[in-house]
């Protein structure tokens, strides 16, 4: 989603009304409700919130000059990497093995193989579409961000084909991004 995003790819930023930015912070901590302690420290409610409209119905959430969320065709809100290695615990996780990071920082969506074998960890049964933390084997901090293609479970027993989609990774256009409101 992100692998070549350049200055080129936004379409308009505007600052929202309180009601939408209201709306938008309690979507955000529907989705992830860990945050309930740390949300007025990211989205304060005096500070301007700044929505970024790029192509293909991206939409980049933006509080003083800090890109914190993203969400595509109005579907789940994904923080950024900064902000996940900031709070980690935020949302669920899976590991790939070493094999699939090389993959998985050139932007490529995870196999189920790289993610049923050694080394690998599927821990809890999430459902099909739940936005992932991807963690590399023996790293403590996040990689990517990723929407799983298929259920935890079917990963398990069906093993081939894409497991998850990517949406954004390390050093990718959005971690690179510079966006001044």
């Amino acid at each position: 989603m992100f692998k070549k995003f350049t200055h080129d790819d936004i379409s308009g930023k505007s600052k929202v009304k309180s009601s939408v930015q209201r709306g938008i912070r309690s979507k955000i901590l529907e989705q992830y409700p860990a945050l309930n302690p740390y949300i007025e420290e990211l989205i304060p409610k005096k500070d301007p919130l700044i929505l970024i409209k790029c192509h293909d119905r991206l939409n980049v959430v933006m509080v003083n000059d800090r890109l914190l969320f993203f969400n595509h065709h109005d579907g789940p809100y994904f923080p950024t990497l900064q902000i996940l290695h900031k709070y980690p615990d935020i949302m669920p996780k899976v590991q790939v093995d070493r094999g699939a990071v090389k993959f998985v920082l050139s932007g490529a969506n995870i196999m189920c193989p790289g993610l049923t074998s050694k080394g690998a960890r599927l821990d809890e049964d999430l459902p099909v579409d739940t936005p992932v933390c991807i963690l590399a084997e023996g790293k403590e901090h996040a990689l990517a961000l990723g929407e799983l293609k298929m259920s935890t479970k079917d990963i398990k027993s069906i093993n081939k084909g894409v497991g998850i989609e990517l949406v954004h990774f390390l050093n990718d256009g959005l971690w690179h991004a510079k966006i001044e409101g």
